[in-house]
Parts: C-alpha cells; structure tokens; sequence
C-alpha cells in the first residue's frame, strides 16, 4: 500500500512539474511575442522616417543640420538590435531605449522646426507623414505598455513558490520592464 502512495507521490509532483514548465515556457514565448510587436512599431517609424526627411529636403533652404540629426539618431536606433534573448539584461533594454528615445527626439525637433516652413505645412505627403508618425508613436506606447504587462505576468509567476524552484533549475530568468527615460518626468521646453 506504501508503494502505491509513494507512485501517486511522486506520480503528482512529476505532473505539477510539468505543467509548471509548460507554463513558464508559454509565459516566456508571450514575452518574447510581446518584444516582436514592440520592434514592430519601432521598424515602422524606422521606414517612415526616409519619406519623411525626402519630403522635408524638398523644401528650400530647410536646415540640413536638423536633417543629419534625424539620419544619424535613426541609424544608431536600427543598429541596436536586441533580441528577446537580451531582455533578461536591464541595461541592454536601456540602451536600447536611449537609442530610441534620441531619436524620438530628433523627431521632434524636425517637427517643430518645420512649422516655419508654411509651404512645407502645406504638403500634403507633408502631413500625411506627420499622421503615420503620431499614429506610430502612439503603436509604440500602446506595444511598450503591452510588453511590460507580459513581463509582469512572467516575472511574477517566476518568482512564486514553488514554481520559482523550477524556474531557477531549468534556467528562466526575470525580464527587464521598459521604464520612463530619465528627465521624462519634466516637459519638453519649446523655444522657437
């Protein structure tokens, strides 16, 4: 009688085993789902932002440094590539979000310097573009609120006893949040 409460012992931990892993192995393919439609949104303004600077460069005598920001901040954002393997490292992420925080704001420098430009206004792919990127920026928020509600949900199962134990041996490790640039707690100052 021993024997068969010592298989049913042992029979309901192995189950709970594996349901655990399953578990944490659909938690992190959810994460890891959750990163793909962040880098998504982000590959979307990526691409529009050649349309855009193409159109502003047809404007006459727009300022060309404003032009190279934009260029430059986009070019180090696309060569940050962090894979979902990364997300287990904070600083990463941070970097990451440095990237895109740069350029995020020399966006926005070229709007706002493109307001004295009112036949610029007026083109239509003009604003057409300026929709696309206030759409995707807010896609971008949207997917970064999604992603961190995910890693919540991973990150907490995780660390839960007993499933903590499981996760630590078979190798499942927290994810780092997106969090708030530094100085986002200030608005942005608008000289003109």
């Amino acid at each position: 009688m021993s024997k068969w409460i010592a298989i049913a012992v042992v029979a309901v931990i192995a189950l709970w085993g594996l349901s655990s892993y399953n578990s944490l192995v659909t938690a992190e393919e959810g994460v890891n789902e959750a990163w793909g439609q962040v880098n998504t949104a982000y590959q979307r303004r990526a691409d529009l932002i050649p349309n855009l600077v193409n159109t502003v460069r047809g404007a006459a005598n727009f300022e060309e440094s404003t032009l190279t920001a934009v260029v430059e901040a986009r070019s180090r954002a696309t060569s940050i590539n962090l894979t979902a393997d990364a997300l287990n490292d904070p600083q990463a992420l941070r970097n990451f979000e440095e990237a895109q925080g740069a350029l995020r704001s020399s966006l926005s420098r070229l709007l706002v310097v493109a307001e004295n430009y009112p036949q610029l206004q007026a083109t239509q792919a003009f604003r057409d573009l300026q929709v696309q990127l206030e759409g995707t920026e807010n896609r971008i928020s949207t997917e970064r609120n999604r992603f961190n509600t995910v890693v919540r949900g991973y990150n907490t199962q995780i660390r839960r006893f007993p499933t903590s134990l499981l996760a630590g041996i078979s190798g499942f490790s927290t994810k780092a949040y997106f969090e708030a640039s530094e100085g986002a707690e200030q608005a942005p100052t608008v000289q003109f």
